[in-house]
C-alpha cells in the first residue's frame, strides 16, 4: 500500500517553482503518489483534482495568499463531498502573517506552514496526519501537460515596421484606462530628456553601481521609499512591480491599492505602475531625481513598458526568454517573442526619434538556483541580439552569484566579452554593452548574522569581476518582504563589501580555467541555437527549447524539456551532472563528468536536493564557497 496521494502544486500568480519540485521528488521518494499541477494555478483548480486526494498541499510565495483564497469557503461548499486534508505554506502575507494565519484554520486548512519549513518536518507531519485516515486509492490521472494558449507564428527577425508598431500600440494602449496618457511619444520624449539617464550613469560611473530594489502599493510611500534608499547610497533605484501587475491583473490590483490606502499599508509585493498611471512616475522622478528602471516579471510588458517610459523611466528589464521560461508555466515562446519585440521597438523608436537612450536589462538569474553561467550568458546574448535588431542602444546583461568567487568572477568577464565581441561582429558598433552582477539569488540564509556576512562577502565578489552594477539583497531576505531600514541595512553592507574589494586579491588562475571552459560552452550552445534556426534567430530560440538544446534547470515553463541537472563540485562551482541535449564537445562533457566524480557517490537527486537547499540551511562554512 503507498502512502497516499497528494496533489501538490503553486496557487495564482506566484511563479516560484524550485521549492515545489524539491518537494514533488521528496514525496514520491517517500512512498507518496503525487498529481504535481505545476505553478500559476487557479483555486478551482485544485478542488476539480482534489476528490481522490489524501492531501492537498498549496504554495504561495509572493504574499498574496489571501486574494488567491478569496473563493475558498465558496468552494468548500461547492465541492462539499470532497474530504481531503488541506494544507498551505509558503510567504503567505505582505504585512500581516499572524491574522492570516488565525484566518486559514477556521476556513478547513488542516495545516499552514508560513515561511521556511524544512522538507523532513512536511514528511513528518504528514504521516502524523494521515496516520488515523483510511487512504484513497484513486488513480492519478496520466497527465501530459500541454501549453493551453494557441501559440502564434513566430516572429521575423526583421525590425518591426512603424505601421505594425502604431497598429499594435493602439491595442496596447487600450488595454488598461491609464493608457491613454502614455500615447504622446514626442511629449513622453521631451519629458525624458530632462531625467536622470540610467542608461548615462552605467557609462560614466566608473565604479560599480549600488541598486537596491523596492516597491510598495502606494505613490506617497514608493517616493517616500526611494528617498531613503537614496539617502542610503543607492545609485540607481528600481520599481519591483508587484504580482498581480505581473500577471496583467489590473482589475485585482486595483481592488489592492484600495485595501492599502484603507489600512495605511502596503498589502501588495509591489508597486502598480499600470494602475497608477503617468502622472505619479513623474512626480515621483521630479522629486527624486535618481535614474530608475523598472524590474517585474510581466506575462504581457508591453503597456508596463509604455507607462514606465512615459514616466521617465529611463531603465527597463526583461526578455522573451528570461520573463517566460523561469516564470510561466504555460506562456509560449512565440507569443513572448513578439510582445518582447514590441518593447524592444518602442526602445528603439525613443532613441531613433528623439535621442533618448532606455537601458534593457536581460534577467540572466533565470531560476537563480544552480544555474551553470553559460546558461545565463546563452540567453542573456540572444536577448540582447534581439533587442539591438530592433534599435535598442544600450543593454545590460544580468548573472547571478552562484558562490564560487572564481567562477563568478569569469562569468562577469566572459559575458561582457562574448556580448560585445559578437555585437561587433554583426556589425553593431555602438551599442553600449553594461554587466549586472545580482547578489546570491536563491534561497537566504535564515540566520540575519549569516546573510550579513554572505551580502559583504558576495559585494566583494562583484568589485573584484569589475561588473557595471550590482543589484543587492538584505539580510531579512529569508523571513519577510524587506522594509525601508532592511534595505538600508543592505546598502550599506554592499558598500563595505565593495571596499574590501579594493584589499582582495583573485586568484587568476583558477578565474582562467573557468573562463577557459565557459568561452568552449557559450560558443558551442550560442551555435547549437544559430543552426536551429536556419538562419533566423527568433526560430532559433523557439526550435532550440522544443528540442532541448537550451534547457534551463528546475523551470517551470512547459517550453523547457527539463533534462539538464546541475549540481556543485567540491569547490562550490555549479555543474552538470546531465547535459541532457545541450550540444556539447566531448571535451565539455568529460570536464563536468571529472568535476562531479566525487559527489556521484550519491544518489542524483540527494545532491541536487542537498545544493538547493544548502545554504538556507545554513550548512555551509563559509562565503564564498571556495573561500
Amino acid at each position: 500500500m503507498t502512502e497516499g496521494l497528494v496533489v501538490l502544486g503553486g496557487l495564482g500568480a506566484d511563479a516560484h517553482s524550485v521549492g515545489l519540485s524539491i518537494l514533488r521528488r521528496a514525496l514520491t521518494e517517500a512512498g507518496y503518489r503525487v498529481d504535481f499541477l505545476g505553478i500559476q494555478n487557479s483555486l478551482r483548480e485544485f478542488f476539480e483534482v482534489a476528490g481522490g486526494a489524501d492531501v492537498v498541499m498549496l504554495s504561495c510565495m509572493d504574499g498574496h495568499a489571501r486574494t488567491y483564497l478569496a473563493e475558498f469557503a465558496d468552494l468548500r461548499t461547492e465541492f462539499a463531498d470532497i474530504d481531503t486534508l488541506w494544507y498551505i505554506g509558503g510567504n503567505l502575507s505582505v504585512n500581516d502573517a499572524d491574522r492570516l494565519l488565525a484566518e486559514l484554520a477556521p476556513q478547513g486548512f488542516s495545516r499552514v506552514f508560513p515561511g521556511y519549513v524544512d522538507i523532513p518536518t512536511v514528511l513528518s507531519v504528514l504521516v502524523e496526519d494521515l496516520f488515523v485516515r483510511p487512504r484513497k486509492q484513486a488513480v492519478i490521472p496520466v497527465r501530459r501537460p500541454e501549453l493551453k494558449t494557441r501559440p502564434l507564428p513566430v516572429p521575423v527577425d526583421d525590425r518591426m515596421s512603424l505601421a505594425d508598431f502604431r497598429r499594435i500600440r493602439r491595442e496596447v494602449l487600450d488595454t488598461w484606462r491609464t493608457g491613454a496618457g502614455a500615447a504622446d511619444l514626442e511629449g513622453n520624449a521631451k519629458f525624458l530628456i530632462r531625467q536622470p539617464s540610467f542608461a548615462q550613469a552605467q557609462l560614466s560611473a566608473g565604479r560599480v553601481l549600488l541598486q537596491p530594489r523596492s516597491g510598495v502599493a502606494l505613490v506617497a510611500d514608493q517616493l517616500e521609499l526611494f528617498k531613503v534608499l537614496r539617502d542610503a547610497g543607492g545609485d540607481v533605484l528600481s520599481y519591483q512591480i508587484d504580482s498581480l501587475t505581473r500577471s496583467n491583473a489590473y482589475d485585482i490590483a486595483e481592488q489592492s491599492i484600495a485595501e492599502s490606502r484603507s489600512l495605511c499599508e502596503s498589502v501588495l509585493n509591489g508597486f502598480p505602475m499600470v494602475n497608477h498611471g503617468v502622472e505619479p512616475l513623474r512626480r515621483i522622478i521630479s522629486h527624486v531625481r535618481t535614474p530608475l528602471q523598472t524590474r517585474h516579471s510581466t506575462r504581457d510588458p508591453r503597456l508596463l513598458a509604455e507607462i514606465s517610459c512615459a514616466g521617465g523611466v529611463t531603465g527597463y528589464e526583461g526578455g522573451a526568454i528570461c520573463y517566460n521560461i523561469p516564470y510561466f508555466k504555460d506562456y509560449p515562446l512565440a507569443e513572448s517573442l513578439a510582445r518582447w519585440q514590441y518593447v524592444d521597438r518602442l526602445a528603439g523608436l525613443y532613441s531613433d526619434q528623439f535621442g533618448v537612450i532606455i537601458d534593457r536589462e536581460f534577467f540572466g538569474t533565470l531560476t537563480a538556483v544552480l544555474i551553470p553561467p553559460c546558461l545565463a550568458i546563452t540567453v542573456t546574448v540572444i536577448e540582447t541580439l534581439l533587442a539591438v535588431g530592433q534599435g535598442v542602444r544600450s543593454v545590460s546583461l544580468g548573472c547571478a552569484e552562484q558562490g564560487n568567487r572564481a567562477q563568478d568572477i569569469a562569468a562577469i568577464r566572459v559575458l561582457r566579452e562574448f556580448a560585445t565581441r559578437t555585437l561587433v561582429n554583426l556589425g553593431y558598433h555602438n551599442v553600449r554593452v553594461n554587466t549586472v552582477f545580482h547578489q546570491y539569488m536563491a534561497a537566504f540564509p535564515q540566520d540575519t548574522r549569516r546573510a550579513g556576512e554572505l551580502i559583504v562577502a558576495s559585494a566583494t565578489t562583484a568589485g573584484l569581476s569589475g561588473a557595471t552594477r550590482m543589484l543587492t539583497k538584505t539580510p531579512v531576505e529569508a523571513t519577510r518582504i524587506p522594509s525601508a531600514a532592511d534595505n538600508r541595512e543592505g546598502v550599506t553592507l554592499s558598500r563595505f563589501g565593495l571596499e574590501m574589494a579594493q584589499r582582495t586579491t583573485v586568484d587568476e588562475a583558477a578565474v582562467a580555467r573557468e573562463e577557459r571552459v565557459l568561452r568552449l560552452e557559450v560558443e558551442q550552445l550560442l551555435e547549437s541555437v544559430f543552426v536551429a534556426g536556419g538562419g533566423s534567430l527568433t526560430v532559433g530560440v523557439v526550435n532550440s527549447f522544443h528540442k532541448g538544446l537550451l534547457d534551463i534547470p528546475f523551470a517551470p515553463s512547459l517550453e523547457n524539456r527539463g533534462d539538464v541537472v546541475t549540481a556543485r563540485d567540491p569547490s562550490g562551482a555549479v555543474r552538470f551532472l546531465s547535459v541532457g541535449n545541450l550540444q556539447f564537445s566531448d571535451e565539455v562533457r568529460e570536464f563536468h563528468r571529472s568535476a562531479m566524480a566525487d559527489r556521484r557517490r550519491r544518489s542524483e537527486w540527494a545532491t541536487v536536493q542537498h545544493d538547493v537547499l544548502q545554504i538556507q540551511a545554513g550548512e555551509y562554512e563559509r562565503w564564498p564557497l571556495d573561500g
